[in-house]
């Protein structure tokens, strides 16, 4: 599995979705992932990829990690992983 399908996948457990209705546009608001959900993907995308996102729970727009939508969200690990080989 690429890096997109499987944090596509992550993000479809959380929104109790099926992959295929997660689309690159969908923003987490779109998908029904509140803030707790965003918190429980962000840890399980970090466990996944063994990768520590700069995320502030507490004040997530003040973070450097964009998460206005999956392609951006997917970017990001993309470049997160390629950092840490």
């Amino acid at each position: 599995m690429s890096i997109s399908d499987r944090v596509i996948a992550i993000i479809a457990e959380q929104a109790v979705l099926e992959p295929s209705d997660v689309t690159p546009e969908s923003s987490l608001e779109d998908l029904g992932i509140d803030s707790l959900g965003l918190v429980e993907s962000i840890f399980a995308i970090e466990e996944e990829f063994d990768i520590s996102i700069p995320f502030n729970a507490n004040e997530p727009t003040a973070s450097d990690f964009d998460i206005s939508n999956v392609k951006a969200i997917i970017a990001g690990i993309e470049k997160l992983v390629a950092e840490k080989v």
